[in-house]
């Protein structure tokens, strides 16, 4: 096959999906295709769920790069694309240039949600409940954290002594922030607009046990806690306004509110978009030559958001483009993190995060207030599905708070569809393997399930 004749294939998004599918797809000269990725960060790819550790100061920002594609990819780095011209089978770029593409790749990704604060934005610049794409026209002192260049900036304003912080959300992303910032002797408070922490992965239960030990690291929480406005004061943030009237001094605020699928071009160039870019089971759109993977696309109505599903989405349609038969079922995430305790010496366990891939997750950590007891240890969490059970389902629940240990199954016939383990982790194997395949229990009492996963002499387990 000749240049000529090779397939171009064009990626927009130079993030995680993006690098995955560039190692996967063939290099050109063993007849794959030629492949053009245009990535709006200036950045080598990197492990965006690595943010947290950067932020800590436990890893340098190299640290966290992604492996580099191999010498066929055309990398563009700092360039964006601008519109997407079906009919010519081209892609413009802010820079002027025009790619064409035989087979196109939408690996968008996704913007932070930027609250509708009052003080976040002057009066009059954007129109109700309207708000840019990007951080342009924030006040000194507000972080989103989503990209590397986000976490530089957070990591310098945290670097200045005595500075007070507020996270605005406690899901997964802002207790990570929390805990990095705590670490780098910060003092936070976390507020937190639900009845309780990270509420996608956890029950009321677990979160009590989360909160206590985010709490023994220096952390401040505060649950069902609505944030009103931003107290700003010649252009920089001095405080935040809380609901009840609180108003909690900050030199610096964390936007961890969430993020929402970048559908922009998707949505210009005339293909369906719903909450993420619509794609059937080959991760196809309406039109037959584009494709989408990664935070930005909805597949079976459902957005992912997770590094895991980006991996195992662009595992698969590297087959489809390479012409092999491959369906999209769907991706079984595993949330997994560690916490460790306020003892400097606590170990930070780096293997968190969705399924599948390795380093795809986030590790809290580290805090500056001594205590002693059961949040001295680290502490492990290990959630899947749903938290909560159906009227019919059977849960399975053993509890020690004392050793802030915690473990909920909830089983729906012969099937795992939700969990929730914290403390030791010795009896996740079999229940992630278990959850992650859709497979049937094991013929075991799921009580043994829930005490160990190590084998017993005669090979059990």
């Amino acid at each position: 096959m000749t240049s000529q004749q090779r397939v171009r294939v064009v990626v927009i998004g130079g993030g995680m999906a993006a690098a995955r599918l560039a190692q996967r797809l063939r290099p050109a000269g063993a007849g794959g295709p030629a492949l053009t990725v245009l990535g709006a960060e200036p950045h080598a790819p990197y492990n965006r769920v690595l943010l947290a550790e950067v932020l800590a100061g436990r890893y340098a920002p190299e640290v966290i790069a992604l492996p580099a594609p191999h010498d066929g990819v055309r990398w563009l780095g700092g360039v964006r694309a601008v519109r997407i011209d079906r009919a010519a089978r081209t892609v413009l770029c802010d820079d002027g240039r025009a790619v064409p593409y035989d087979r196109l790749v939408l690996a968008t990704g996704s913007n932070p949600v930027l609250p509708p604060l009052r003080g976040l934005f002057p009066p009059g610049l954007f129109p109700p409940g309207h708000f840019p794409p990007g951080h342009d026209g924030l006040p000194d002192g507000i972080h989103p954290f989503r990209t590397l260049d986000d976490c530089t900036a957070l990591a310098a304003a945290a670097a200045r002594p005595g500075v007070r912080a507020v996270v605005i959300g406690g899901g997964l992303l802002g207790v990570s922030a929390a805990r990095a910032l705590a670490e780098r002797g910060v003092s936070v408070l976390l507020a937190q607009q639900g009845e309780h922490l990270m509420e996608r992965q956890l029950d009321a239960g677990a979160a009590a046990l989360l909160r206590a030990h985010i709490e023994a690291l220096g952390v401040e929480v505060h649950t069902e806690c609505r944030v009103r406005g931003l107290r700003v004061e010649d252009g920089s943030v001095r405080g935040v306004e809380l609901a009840d009237g609180y108003v909690p001094d900050a030199d610096v605020v964390v936007l961890a509110c969430g993020v929402r699928p970048r559908v922009g071009l998707a949505r210009a160039a005339g293909l369906p978009v719903d909450r993420g870019i619509v794609v059937d089971d080959e991760l196809r759109t309406a039109d037959p030559r584009i494709h989408a993977i990664g935070d930005c696309a909805q597949h079976d109505g459902v957005v992912y958001g997770l590094a895991g599903a980006a991996l195992e989405q662009a595992d698969l349609l590297a087959r489809v483009l390479s012409e092999e038969a491959a369906r999209y079922r769907g991706t079984r995430a595993l949330t997994r993190l560690t916490l460790t305790g306020p003892n400097p010496g606590a170990h930070l366990g780096p293997d968190s995060g969705a399924h599948p891939g390795p380093g795809s997750g986030a590790h809290p950590g580290l805090g500056s207030v001594p205590h002693s007891g059961a949040h001295d240890a680290p502490l492990d969490l290990a959630a899947f599905g749903t938290p909560s059970p159906r009227p019919g389902d059977d849960v399975v629940h053993l509890s020690d708070a004392t050793r802030s240990a915690y473990r909920k199954v909830i089983v729906r016939g012969d099937r795992l569809v939700g969990g929730i383990l914290l403390g030791d982790l010795g009896a996740v194997g079999t229940l992630a393997r278990t959850w992650e395949a859709d497979d049937p229990l094991p013929d075991v009492p799921l009580l043994h399930l829930l005490t160990t996963d190590r084998p017993t002499p005669d090979g059990g387990s």
